[in-house]
């Protein structure tokens, strides 16, 4: 009996989670893709790069809201049981309140593995393939995103400038300036010009113009009535090298003990070719390894938390404020555990009290069930 009134529990609140977290995950998703599509049209990228993008984005969200959306499921379900007697079958067929404790803290356990994974695992995964996806697709320069009486820098290499465009695609007074290196670039004026696909290749059309080469102190210039500037295999300004977060967990940890050694022992060890793997940007990860592997352990301390409700009853006069006050708890210590994260860096006495704060939170949490529960059963 005890074990499907535990399983009827776990079941409400799972299945309050699940559209907790997806319905808010969905919510920012939605606000996040209509910014991505602003980025995505200036850098000329297609729609399909552009959805792909924001999908790989998703996990991220969702390892943003588990911890709220697992605290606030498990509040409201107890507070749902409380206000229709449904905890007092607990009790009065024998279940110890200190049992449902220990229940709840095993399967905030399961959760914590699981958040673990997913930032650890899953979300860098997902955010590195979303680089390469960037760095991987090409340019659509037949996209509109050249705008107005401004410099176009999308392209990398080239600027692009146009006075004016009509509906039809045609621009007028057109700049592009391209450069390979500081000493050796080319400059094009033109009065009119329109972006055209000639066999599966995009082409700007120039008439009417100028163009100046530059070699060092060498200068060319020609001038013509058409002329046709190829934009096939351009790449994009956006940033396509890794950063800290997009790089595999166990890669971060051979990085930290890689700098951890080099700044024992002087002599160069071998360098384990990790992006961003440099004395200087310790500090970011540490903070990232503190993010992926430490924030989830606030997870049973929320779930525990969420269980102080089961001290009072509904019988209690002050009830809905005590309830209240254990849902701001649950929200400063959800602040409390991101804010730390700023906390984290080169300090290692600093890091370590960082690293055991929410394991002596959860201790001091369930002591005081213990006192509140069995120091009453035994006296």
């Amino acid at each position: 009996m005890k074990k499907i009134l535990f399983r009827k529990l776990l079941l409400d609140c799972l299945i309050f989670f699940f559209i907790c977290l997806l319905s808010l995950s969905i919510i920012i998703w939605v606000f996040q893709a209509v910014n991505y599509l602003d980025i995505m049209i200036e850098d000329g990228k297609d729609y399909l790069t552009y959805l792909n993008f924001t999908l790989l984005n998703f996990p991220k969200i969702m390892s943003k809201i588990i911890p709220f959306s697992i605290f606030f499921s498990f509040l409201y379900v107890l507070s749902k049981y409380e206000l229709n007697n449904e905890l007092m079958i607990f009790w009065n067929i024998g279940v110890h309140k200190i049992q449902l404790i220990n229940f709840i803290l095993n399967f905030s356990i399961i959760i914590m593995i699981f958040q673990i994974f997913l930032t650890s695992l899953l979300v860098p995964l997902t955010q590195d393939f979303a680089r390469s996806l960037l760095k991987n697709s090409e340019v659509n320069i037949l996209g509109n995103f050249i705008k107005e009486k401004k410099f176009n820098d999308t392209v990398k290499g080239l600027t692009i400038y146009v006075e004016s465009k009509n509906d039809l695609g045609l621009l007028k007074n057109i700049y592009l300036k391209k450069q390979n290196d500081p000493n050796n670039y080319q400059i094009t004026y033109s009065k009119n010009g329109k972006f055209e696909n000639i066999d599966d290749s995009n082409v700007l059309i120039l008439y009417e113009g100028e163009t100046v080469n530059f070699f060092g102190d060498n200068i060319t210039n020609f001038s013509f009535s058409q002329s046709s500037f190829n934009l096939d295999n351009l790449e994009s300004n956006s940033i396509t090298y890794a950063k800290t977060q997009e790089i595999p967990t166990l890669s971060l940890v051979k990085c930290m003990i890689y700098l951890i050694e080099i700044s024992k022992n002087p002599i160069k060890k071998k360098d384990p070719q990790i992006p961003n793997c440099s004395i200087n940007n310790l500090g970011n990860i540490n903070k990232e390894l503190y993010k992926r592997i430490i924030i989830p352990i606030y997870i049973p301390v929320l779930l525990m938390i969420s269980m102080l409700l089961i001290i009072n009853s509904k019988e209690n006069i002050n009830f809905v404020k005590y309830r209240n006050f254990i849902f701001t708890i649950g929200l400063l210590v959800i602040i409390f555990s991101e804010t730390t994260l700023r906390l984290v860096g080169n300090n290692f006495l600093t890091n370590m009290k960082l690293i055991l704060l929410p394991t002596i939170i959860l201790i001091t949490v369930y002591a005081i069930y213990i006192y509140k529960f069995n120091y009453k059963k035994i006296n």
